[in-house]
């Protein structure tokens, strides 16, 4: 019998799955499967462990950071070395079309190597500006224009597609001007409303209908609201589905993070997220603590948002890697990235 996917994605132990994760993964109130380097060996084994999950429950989705440059979870065995976004900003600053053809390239790559390995989607891109100030972002982000950021995202997001892979902006607002990182310690962006939406949100504006998902930062705007975004309603109700007209799903960031600790416990941080707007909330690298969240959460998610996360599931089907690594469209776009990063 098929259970509808609840709003919880967490990771599981190790390389292969036990009786532990199986039985997490058997809660009503798993959504989905976020995976790490930790849980990678080699692509046999990332296939092996994705159809096991599958095995479990065929409707979870399985989510990995996958950006490129130093956010790569799977780096072995056949994938592709990708570049930091950053330099792809760097590319457009010398050759614009060019920087967008390399971008697409990037974005097909990335995508079809996590599909034909079982993985649905790769929290991707980073909109943030770089504002050469944040100590987690830096070469994560495009540029410091919200206008190439927007542009290349739109890339990306276009290669993603083209394996039949949605997107996911982060992180919303922006990230990119709070020093602090939001891992280990609580960001704070003392500026006004006025001046984010008019840089850091503009490229969710501009996307509009080409970005399928949002990310929101665990970083403090106190002129807007004393609750980080991905738990202020003021930022994902008014601001993001409001103003932005936003129709997508919004993920939470890793609840375990230090910053997402304003939220109390782990299950009233879970809690506060979902009733601030986020369709699934993040817990990352403590299973055993995930599921005293699955078992203690007592929130059931609307038909809208179910539809939302329904739509974050990849389109076609995937190629294997043996028949990928021959295709043209593939091989064009490693040789594309090669003449750009050579």
């Amino acid at each position: 019998m098929k259970i509808n996917p609840g709003p919880v994605m967490l990771d599981v132990v190790g390389k292969t799955l036990t009786a532990d994760d199986i039985r997490r993964l058997e809660h009503p109130m798993t959504g989905g499967v976020i995976l790490f380097a930790r849980h990678y060996e080699n692509r046999a084994q990332l296939v092996a462990l994705t159809d096991a999950i599958r095995e479990v429950r065929p409707e979870l989705l399985i989510a990995v950071d996958h950006e490129g440059g130093r956010v790569q979870r799977f780096r072995t065995d056949g994938f592709t070395t990708l570049p930091a976004m950053g330099k792809l900003g760097t590319l457009w600053d010398a050759d614009v079309l060019h920087a967008t053809k390399v971008t697409t390239a990037v974005g097909y790559i990335l995508a079809a190597e996590l599909r034909a390995c079982g993985v649905d989607m790769s929290f991707t891109p980073v909109l943030d500006l770089n504002y050469g100030q944040s100590q987690v972002i830096g070469d994560r982000a495009f540029h410091r224009d919200p206008r190439v950021v927007t542009m290349l995202a739109k890339s990306l997001a276009h290669g993603l597609a083209l394996a039949g892979m949605a997107n996911c902006g982060k992180h919303f607002p922006g990230h990119g001007f709070a020093a602090a990182d939001s891992h280990v310690a609580m960001p704070v962006d003392e500026r006004p409303l006025d001046e984010i939406l008019r840089d850091d949100v503009a490229p969710y504006d501009w996307l509009g209908l080409s970005l399928a998902s949002v990310i929101p930062a665990h970083v403090i705007y106190p002129k807007v609201d004393s609750k980080p975004a991905g738990f202020s309603r003021i930022w994902l109700q008014d601001v993001l589905r409001g103003k932005l007209r936003f129709t997508g799903a919004i993920f939470s960031d890793d609840l375990s993070m230090e910053a997402a600790r304003q939220g109390g416990t782990l299950t009233e941080a879970a809690t506060a997220a979902l009733q601030a707007g986020c369709d699934m909330v993040l817990i990352c690298n403590q299973p055993a603590e995930a599921e005293k969240v699955l078992d203690a959460l007592r929130f059931t998610p609307s038909k809208e948002s179910r539809q939302r996360i329904e739509r974050m599931r990849p389109r076609g089907k995937a190629l294997k890697w043996s028949k990928l690594i021959a295709e043209p469209e593939y091989l064009q776009a490693q040789s594309l990235l090669r003449s750009a990063v050579a």
